[in-house]
């Protein structure tokens, strides 16, 4: 393939994947939902406890579906390769997604006073390509190159 070909065959591929991405990502959001209301109304537990409960859960379900469907050409090859890559999309996506839905419906809700779920929609879909842009360095290999090189050019 020349330079050009490669690039769009490349452009492409992220397309698909970003499609890929927020379809996990909208199950995600649902399950989410789900595992909140069972884990308050089954469980007994409150909002605060149920809240991290619930998107902890999912963060490992979007995980396995990103690996199994978003990223599928990017297999890992032992178990020590999926641990870390699990530690890093907590990191990346689960951090992010836990700090802007703390902060941005917060402010949405308490200073704008807009509605609870459209807040935590907004939201979703603003930290949605900021998850997929990081998760995509991660699952594809691209941050490990990076960070190789890091390492190489600190020693």
């Amino acid at each position: 393939l020349s330079d050009g070909d490669a690039a769009v065959t490349s452009v492409g591929r992220r397309c698909a994947r970003f499609g890929r991405f927020g379809l996990t990502g909208i199950i995600g959001a649902a399950l989410q939902v789900i595992l909140f209301e069972i884990l308050m109304k089954r469980f007994r537990l409150t909002g605060v406890a149920a809240a991290p409960i619930a998107v902890e859960m999912v963060i490992l379900n979007n995980f396995f579906w990103h690996e199994r469907f978003t990223w599928q050409d990017c297999r890992v090859v032992g178990y020590r390769e999926r641990a870390a890559r699990l530690l890093r999309f907590h990191v990346s996506n689960g951090l992010l997604s836990l700090v802007a839905h703390t902060l941005l419906t917060c402010y949405l809700v308490q200073q704008l006073k807009a509605p609870a779920l459209l807040s935590m929609a907004a939201v979703i879909m603003v930290c949605a390509p900021l998850n997929f842009l990081a998760a995509d360095r991660w699952f594809s290999g691209e941050a490990g190159e990076y960070l190789s090189r890091w390492n190489a050019h600190m020693e």
